[in-house]
């Protein structure tokens, strides 16, 4: 299981710190045509999403599939 763990990029990083990379690397306008969810492409925050992502998870599922994709 270890081996596991050691492989996936989300292992031991939190929602905030995955958003906050995705802004970074994205910018909020890309990240919203990505992800077409409304806290990425009105009046977008850090704050906002993670509320909006803890409490959908098929919105969660996209974006960490979405870091995913930045680490491989």
């Amino acid at each position: 299981m270890t081996e596991q763990h050691h492989n996936d990029p989300l292992h031991g990083v939190t929602l905030k710190t995955i958003v906050t990379e995705l802004v970074e690397h994205y910018g909020w306008e890309r990240l919203g045509e990505l992800v077409p969810i409304r806290c990425f492409t009105t009046d977008p925050s850090i704050k906002s999403s993670l509320t909006f992502l803890r409490k959908t998870p098929w919105a969660r599922e996209k974006v960490e599939a979405l870091y995913r994709q930045l680490w491989t």
